[in-house]
C-alpha cells in the first residue's frame, strides 16, 4: 500500500532562488528525500511526511467524496515552504486505501507511523479523511507500548483535535470518518489506558445532543467554536496547558472543516461559522512549545471542492506552523 501515486519529482518541485545565499534560500522542494527503510534520523529535528490516501471513511459517513486525491496536491502546496537547509525533512510516500479496504488501509498506516517513529522521525500525516485519525493514534500506541516494555512505563497520550465535529459515532456498523475518537475511546478501555481527548471548534450546528452526552460521558475536554475567539484566547491556552500537563506524549490532529468555509472551501463539511487562524495558530504554537507533540496529521481536505488551491495554501500554512523552529 505505500506507493507514491504519482513520481516523486514530479511533486516536490518548485521556486529556486539561485542569486540568494543558499543557506538563506532553501525551501522544502530543494531538501526533502525519499524516506526508504532503515533511515534512521541522526537529529531530533527530521520530519517524515506520510500520504493517507482515503474517503472512504467520507463515503461510510455520507459526506462528500474526494480527499482521496489530497496528500499529492498537499505536497505540492509545500513545496515551496522555506526551509532550514540543516533540517532532515523525507517523504515516507502513500498509504493508500483500495477500494473498501478501509480497516486494511488503518492497519497500513499505522505500521508506517510507527516505522517513523521508531527510527526517530516526527511524522507528519497528510489526509485523507478524518478516519485517518485512527490508523495515526494506532501507530503512536503501538510505538509507545513497544517502549513501554523497556521501560515498564506506558506514557498518557493526549489527543488534541482542532474540528467542528466530535467524530464520536459509534463503529457498530463498521468505521468511519465518523467514528475515530470513539473506536479510540474503546481501545483505550480495553487496554485500561485513559482516553485523553480534547477538542476545540466543534459547532452546535454539526453535533447532535447525542454526540455531546458521549462527548461529556467519555470526559472530553472541548470547546464550541462559538467560544473559540479572540477575546477568550488567553483562556482557551489555559484550557491547553491544563489538559497538556496531564499527558506525558501528544497528538495533534486537525480537521480542516474547523476553518470557516470561506478560508477553507475545500473539505468534506465545509464550516457555517468555524475558527479562525488568529486563533488556531497561536494554539498550534502553545501545543508545539510544550515539548510533547510526537505526531501531527492534516484532515479531510477534498481538492474537488477548493477555489484557487485556498485550502490547500492554509494547510501549508498549518503545517509550517507545527513543524516550524522557534
Amino acid at each position: 500500500m505505500s506507493e507514491y501515486s504519482t513520481a516523486f519529482n514530479a511533486i516536490w518541485k518548485g521556486r529556486i532562488d539561485a542569486d540568494e545565499v543558499s543557506e538563506l534560500a532553501c525551501r522544502l522542494h530543494q531538501k526533502i528525500q525519499p524516506l526508504t527503510a532503515g533511515v534512521v534520523a541522526d537529529d531530533s529535528d527530521s520530519v517524515a511526511i506520510i500520504g493517507f490516501c482515503s474517503d472512504e471513511g467520507v463515503r461510510r459517513n455520507q459526506g462528500r467524496v474526494g480527499a482521496r486525491r489530497a496528500p499529492d496536491l498537499l505536497r505540492q502546496a509545500l513545496a515551496n515552504l522555506p526551509w532550514a537547509i540543516t533540517r532532515p525533512v523525507w517523504d515516507a510516500g502513500n498509504v493508500v486505501c483500495e477500494g473498501e479496504q478501509l480497516e486494511e488501509a488503518h492497519q497500513a498506516l499505522a505500521d508506517q507511523v510507527n516505522e517513523c517513529l521508531t527510527a526517530s522521525h516526527f511524522p507528519v500525516v497528510l489526509g485523507g479523511g478524518h478516519e485517518v485519525a485512527y490508523g495515526s493514534w494506532r501507530g503512536l500506541s503501538c510505538y509507545l507500548q513497544s517502549q513501554s516494555e523497556v521501560s515498564g512505563y506506558m506514557p498518557r497520550i493526549g489527543i488534541i483535535n482542532f474540528d467542528a465535529h466530535f467524530d464520536l459515532r459509534p463503529d457498530s456498523n463498521g468505521c468511519s470518518s465518523g467514528t475515530p475518537f470513539y473506536q479510540i475511546a474503546q481501545q483505550c478501555q480495553a487496554n485500561n489506558w485513559p482516553f485523553s481527548y480534547c477538542c476545540l471548534g466543534v459547532s452546535e450546528m454539526s453535533n447532535t445532543a447525542a454526540l455531546f452526552q458521549r462527548a461529556d460521558q467519555l470526559n472530553v475536554t472541548y470547546r464550541k467554536d462559538s467560544e473559540l475567539d479572540i477575546t477568550r484566547l488567553t483562556d482557551t491556552q489555559a484550557l491547553l496547558q491544563q489538559f497538556m500537563a496531564d499527558c506525558d506524549q501528544l497528538y495533534l490532529t486537525i480537521d480542516l472543516d474547523v476553518l470557516p468555509a470561506a478560508v477553507a472551501p475545500g473539505v468534506s463539511a465545509p464550516a457555517a461559522r468555524g475558527v479562525g487562524l488568529e486563533i488556531l495558530e497561536p494554539l498550534i504554537a502553545t501545543i508545539v512549545a510544550s515539548g510533547k507533540l510526537k505526531l501531527a496529521d492534516l484532515a479531510e481536505y477534498n481538492p474537488e471542492f477548493d477555489i484557487d488551491n485556498r485550502t490547500a495554501r492554509v494547510a501549508a500554512r498549518l503545517f509550517h506552523c507545527i513543524v516550524k523552529r522557534g
